[in-house]
């Protein structure tokens, strides 16, 4: 599923959950909820991988599975799972969310990411691109989350750091740093890795 253009002129705020959904499970809708309803957003879009740089390629399920588990954790109307980043032919979160911009002028996108990824961000390619273009929800991860608002990119960041209410609220200069928070809220023990080694041993 491709999202379609906006054609009202309305500006919509989307949150941007990307992963590799292998499989999706009821953490991510966790995540997608806390979000829509802390940020204040209207829709929030479960990008699902072609294929993550960082993972490996085995024990990864084919696109088209992985896109059928997130469409059963969605509900189509605030929370929407896609392959976009097929269409797009991005393989980068940066490139990724570079191409959505263009294509989606009337979005304000948000970059949802759980602490783990915050504490890898780093390695990710262009990530200070991401963080100057895009702003950034981390939100909590079981084991990861004192670390990751520790770690060396909120340390990078810290200036930048806000809360939640503040991420999206007001005008913005074209001067003003794009901003980044931390999203309080429960943390969600579901994950996909023990979903797979479950199924391997049931």
């Amino acid at each position: 599923m491709t999202p379609s253009r906006f054609g009202d002129g309305r500006r919509r705020r989307i949150g941007l959950l990307g992963g590799s959904f292998n499989p999706a499970h009821a953490g991510h809708r966790h995540v997608a909820r806390q979000a829509l309803r802390a940020l204040g957003l209207d829709q929030v879009w479960l990008l699902v991988s072609p294929g993550n740089p960082l993972k490996p390629r085995a024990g990864m399920a084919p696109l088209p599975q992985r896109l059928a588990s997130a469409r059963r954790i969605a509900d189509g109307r605030r929370v929407i799972a896609t392959d976009i980043e097929r269409a797009l032919g991005t393989r980068f979160t940066a490139d990724t969310l570079a191409k959505l911009r263009q294509r989606f002028p009337c979005a304000v996108f948000v970059f949802l990411i759980g602490a783990d990824n915050l504490v890898q961000l780093p390695r990710w390619k262009s990530w200070r691109r991401i963080a100057g273009s895009t702003p950034l929800a981390v939100l909590p991860r079981p084991g990861w989350t004192r670390r990751a608002l520790r770690g060396a990119a909120a340390s990078v960041l810290r200036r930048q750091r806000c809360p939640p209410a503040a991420l999206l609220a007001g005008p913005k200069r074209a001067t003003s740093p794009v901003r980044w928070c931390f999203v309080p809220a429960r943390e969600h023990a579901a994950s996909a890795t023990a979903i797979r080694a479950a199924a391997l041993h049931p």
